[in-house]
């Protein structure tokens, strides 16, 4: 029971991670700046935070721990394929529109760890 309740602190982590990345993204974005090394090394950490997340909760799955709805690993898979694909996406640019790319990913990242800590309610089978 121990590492449900870590992983459910952690979702929580992570969405206010990816909130406070995202609003730093867009605070660059409107100063007119692109990506640099310290918001990355930021992507980095944050996506460690979720991958991590998502193995905790692959634990959990193969110990019986499942959740009430399938949908949410769905979101296990979507949440931690965010920033990768936003990289992916633009190409590794720095640019002033990959930072709003980013932080727009990260945005919906966001409602996306919300919405999975709804369908998460686990049941023992």
């Amino acid at each position: 029971m121990m590492a449900s309740f870590i992983h459910a602190r952690l979702a929580n982590t992570v969405g206010m991670y990816f909130l406070l990345l995202a609003l730093w993204g867009f605070w660059r974005f409107f100063r007119k700046e692109g990506l640099n090394d310290a918001f990355r090394g930021a992507l980095v950490v944050g996506e460690l935070l979720v991958i991590f997340q998502a193995l905790l909760g692959g634990y959990l799955w193969i110990v019986g721990l499942r959740p009430a709805r399938t949908i949410h690993l769905l979101y296990g898979i979507l949440i931690p394929a965010m920033i990768p694909g936003a990289y992916a996406f633009t190409k590794s640019r720095s640019g002033r529109a990959e930072i709003l790319i980013h932080a727009t990913a990260l945005l919906i990242g966001v409602g996306l760890t919300i919405r999975a800590s709804f369908t998460g309610e686990v049941f023992l089978p």
